[in-house]
């Protein structure tokens, strides 16, 4: 295929050169043929300007006076020597009178002039002989007595034109033949990445996408595969996420349907039992539908209807978040500041993200113990936080708590991690959604702020 695309450039760029070099070659012998018409009419009427002042002194160079149109024509012609490869013919009362003639008989050319004969103007031109085509230039004399007409064959001239083409025919041929292989070689260089995209995509399968193409220069082909290499990076990204995706949910399942069929399998015949099934089967029933929907969530997440943004009030905002996080738990709930301005937001998004923030707190501290949320806006950028006096979060968990199901055990403690470990994920994917980011401050020993970083409206 790339071979055929190879032939098509090569193909193309012979066909506009061997149009454009025809072209060229028929231009310039056009040219030089016109010119050689002008060269010889020029030469013709040197060859007869000194008649007319010859004629006009009335005397030859012997001092005699010109009595007839013949004799004037005699002492014009025996001074002057007819032009090469022409003649000099002179006609008086509508006849022929002399002609003079270099290396060609009289009857081949002075007879093909015999239609000048009684010409009253002076005239120039070209007629075709049977020697070939002949330029002339023609004048009367003695009041219309007379006409002298000078006269050239082109032949020779023309042939040195078409020779001359012929040579650069030639000359064009190897140029055309040179500029074939520079063609195939140059097209072979610039579909050389195309040929790599090729076989690279050939060997990409669903099981390998490591392969990549070389690239070299800054040209648009260069470009192309840095795009494609590009491309191939998030294909990889995206298939390595749905692969640890695929084990991660299939292992967070595969607990609550262990669950509940070991529940089915030894469901007894009491009434209590059957109950207490019902209640563990409900319980995991309901803890698997909060994976589907948060699943769904970040799964919804990259795409550009996930948000629904708003001028939203930080000071109302931080209020309203504050009032709904004092009922996730008896603690002491503090409000440590609540920012004045305005931010561009999906309202109840960012309350889920600060939700999730709030129950974490939660989980990790006990009935009455502090916690604390605010707001500030600095700049061009808002900061939404939740701060807690809980055991914090060990350096080495401090990014994997973000990943999808990642969970950080407590530090100080030996509790298995609580929660369906998508919650911060979860506040990520919101926070990156609206171009902002989430940061955490964990404590030496105790506490952490989680915070959500937001880019402001700007000042009206």
């Amino acid at each position: 295929m790339l071979a055929g695309v190879r032939t098509q450039i090569l193909a193309s760029f012979l066909a506009l050169l061997v149009v454009s070099t025809a072209a060229s070659l028929f231009v310039l012998r056009e040219v030089m043929l016109s010119r050689i018409g002008d060269q010889v009419d020029e030469e013709l009427t040197v060859e007869v300007n000194s008649l007319p002042a010859l004629e006009a002194t009335g005397r030859g160079p012997s001092g005699r006076t010109f009595k007839s149109a013949e004799e004037l024509l005699d002492a014009f012609m025996d001074q002057q020597a007819p032009p090469a490869d022409g003649a000099l013919i002179g006609f008086v009362d509508g006849r022929r009178y002399r002609a003079d003639v270099t290396s060609l008989a009289e009857s081949e050319l002075a007879d093909s002039f015999d239609g000048l004969a009684n010409t009253s103007e002076p005239a120039s031109g070209a007629i075709d002989t049977p020697r070939g085509e002949a330029r002339f230039v023609a004048i009367p004399i003695g009041e219309g007595a007379g006409v002298l007409v000078a006269t050239s064959l082109v032949a020779g001239e023309r042939d040195q034109v078409e020779s001359a083409v012929r040579i650069a025919i030639g000359v064009s041929s190897v140029v055309l033949l040179l500029a074939s292989l520079f063609i195939w070689l140059a097209a072979g260089r610039v579909i050389a990445p195309i040929e790599a995209l090729s076989r690279t995509a050939r060997t990409i399968s669903e099981t390998d996408l490591s392969a990549r193409i070389p690239v070299r220069g800054g040209d648009e082909i260069a470009e192309l595969g840095t795009t494609f290499n590009g491309m191939l990076d998030r294909l990889e990204t995206a298939f390595a996420g749905q692969k640890d995706f695929l084990t991660d949910v299939s292992h967070e399942l595969r607990t609550p349907i262990t669950v509940i069929r070991g529940h089915l399998e030894t469901l007894g015949d009491s009434p209590a039992e059957r109950e207490e099934a019902i209640a563990v089967c409900q319980d995991e029933l309901d803890r698997m539908s909060r994976y589907v929907d948060d699943l769904l969530l970040l799964t919804k997440a990259p795409r550009p209807d996930f948000l629904r943004p708003g001028p939203v009030d930080l000071d109302l905002f931080t209020h309203d978040l504050f009032a709904k996080a004092r009922s996730l738990g008896e603690r002491d709930w503090r409000l440590e500041g609540a920012a004045v301005g305005i931010v561009v937001a999906d309202a109840d998004r960012v309350t889920q993200a600060m939700m999730n923030l709030a129950e974490n707190a939660v989980r990790h501290t006990h009935e009455g113990d502090p916690i604390w949320l605010g707001s500030s806006l600095v700049g061009d950028q808002a900061r939404l936080w939740v701060r807690d006096d809980g055991p914090g979060v060990a350096p080495e968990d401090r990014e994997r708590i973000f990943e999808r199901f990642g969970r950080g055990e407590a530090r100080g403690t030996h509790r298995a991690p609580e929660g369906t470990g998508l919650g911060l994920s979860i506040v990520r994917a919101i926070a990156e959604a609206h171009d902002g980011a989430v940061e955490l401050d964990s404590g030496a020993t105790t506490g952490s702020t989680f915070s959500i970083l937001l880019p402001a409206a700007p000042a009206p």
